[in-house]
């Protein structure tokens, strides 16, 4: 009986590790967001940037991307399904137009393997800008 019991908690804590695990790279991302916004103001969520006005883009593990702009505005991005993001994943933009928008998908891919990993869909984009500075 008592092997019964040390084998059923044994096998419930292994499938409880992907949840752990999961935790603790979203509290990682929040942390390492923490850190990128550090000294910024939000600003009035949007649903499109326009994209002649990003530079360049970071995952945030578990958490976001982050969009940066020109001059000193972020705009970070929550998606839906922000749980599936990997910093080390390299993100295709389905882009319609000339604008990235909140109901655009994003399909991720494997950096190593170039698999196909899964999509996630854009939500609204939060500006960030240093006290004193007007979104550009």
């Amino acid at each position: 009986m008592r092997t019964l019991s040390l084998s059923l908690a044994a096998l419930l804590l292994v499938s409880a590790m992907p949840a752990l695990a999961r935790a603790t790279l979203q509290e990682r991302g929040e942390a390492d967001l923490a850190g990128q916004l550090a000294g910024r103001v939000p600003g009035k969520p949007v649903n499109c940037v326009p994209l002649g006005r990003i530079e360049g883009q970071t995952i945030v593990d578990g958490t976001a991307i982050v969009y940066r702009g020109m001059g000193s505005t972020i705009w970070v991005n929550r998606p839906r399904g922000a749980e599936m993001l990997r910093e080390d994943d390299v993100p295709v933009q389905f882009v319609y137009g000339s604008e990235l928008c909140s109901l655009d998908q994003v399909k991720l891919l494997d950096r190593s393997t170039r698999m196909e990993r899964g999509f996630i869909g854009l939500g609204q984009f939060v500006p960030y800008t240093k006290p004193g500075k007007a979104a550009q």
